[in-house]
């Protein structure tokens, strides 16, 4: 039987080493950033290893048009201040997403031109649609693998991506996995399709290294919508982005009206269910 093998360094150190030794081996290097927590931690660890090699590397990000102001200001914000190392890709594309708050629309299309009249924002200035391989209403999970097998174009590739073991049991064993293929024989590692592999530096991080990192450095930029939800009282476990009509993301609805109400009005007209859905379980006392 496996058993944990612990370090004798902090994990920041360990995740620093971690995304050196990614840029010693891979010269086409990928940040996946969604404009939480974890991945700006990862977004200001590439950043300061890129610098310090004169290097650049890309930044994909799916935006999911339903998404808190605050996190788009944030990742506006990070974007700016690392332009000159960065090659951004700001993806704004029709993407099938699922509605677990309708069993009337199960399915629902960000983006979506037949609907533009409902988007709950526009499109950012910096926006990116023209990929050849996307079709419209490609689901989430095969356009990041698509994207990733394009953008390596035969080149090997490593996506940074900012998960930790122990938010859930499927990130465990995304990392633990003993039959998954790996570069170089790293546990942090995993092969997604010939010459792609995601990178996972902060991996055995806890929400408590997170927040200690942002509370350290001073210089460096979080998502403010956390300190909004801390003064709602949501528990540091509970405090999740993603697009708002989810399975589990959807036990976060509620918090919509209260941190950010204009968002909350357009979330409501935008797809089926999101009302009820959102009183369902408050009531329920899920969060």
């Amino acid at each position: 039987m496996k058993t944990k093998q612990y370090l004798d360094i902090d994990v920041l150190t360990a995740a620093k080493q971690r995304v050196s030794w990614t840029f010693d081996n891979f010269e086409n290097i990928a940040l996946s950033f969604s404009g939480g927590k974890d991945s700006t931690v990862m977004f200001h660890l590439c950043a300061e290893e890129a610098i310090k090699r004169s290097r650049k590397f890309a930044v994909m990000i799916v935006d999911l048009e339903a998404q808190y102001t605050a996190t788009i200001e944030h990742m506006e914000i990070m974007c700016e201040k690392y332009k000159d190392i960065i090659e951004l890709h700001w993806c704004c594309l029709p993407i099938s997403l699922s509605n677990a708050v309708s069993n009337f629309e199960p399915r629902w299309k960000c983006w979506d031109e037949d609907k533009k009249e409902l988007w709950v924002r526009d499109k950012p200035e910096l926006a990116t649609t023209d990929y050849p391989f996307f079709t419209d209403g490609q689901e989430f999970e095969e356009f990041v693998v698509l994207w990733a097998e394009w953008y390596a174009n035969n080149k090997p590739l490593a996506v940074m991506v900012g998960i930790r073991a122990d938010e859930s049991l499927n990130r465990f064993r995304t990392i633990c996995t003993f039959d998954k293929e790996m570069f170089d024989n790293k546990r942090f590692t995993t092969k997604i399709i010939d010459e792609v592999y995601n990178i996972y530096p902060i991996y055995d991080w806890k929400t408590r290294d997170i927040w200690v990192y942002h509370a350290k450095q001073k210089d460096k930029e979080h998502n403010k919508i956390y300190d909004m939800m801390n003064k709602a009282g949501v528990p540091l476990s509970q405090q999740r982005l993603c697009q708002p009509y989810g399975s589990d993301q959807r036990k976060g609805l509620w918090l919509y009206h209260i941190l950010e109400p204009k968002t909350w009005y357009k979330l409501l007209c935008r797809v089926n269910g999101a009302n009820s859905g959102a009183l369902y379980i408050n009531e329920s006392g899920n969060i």
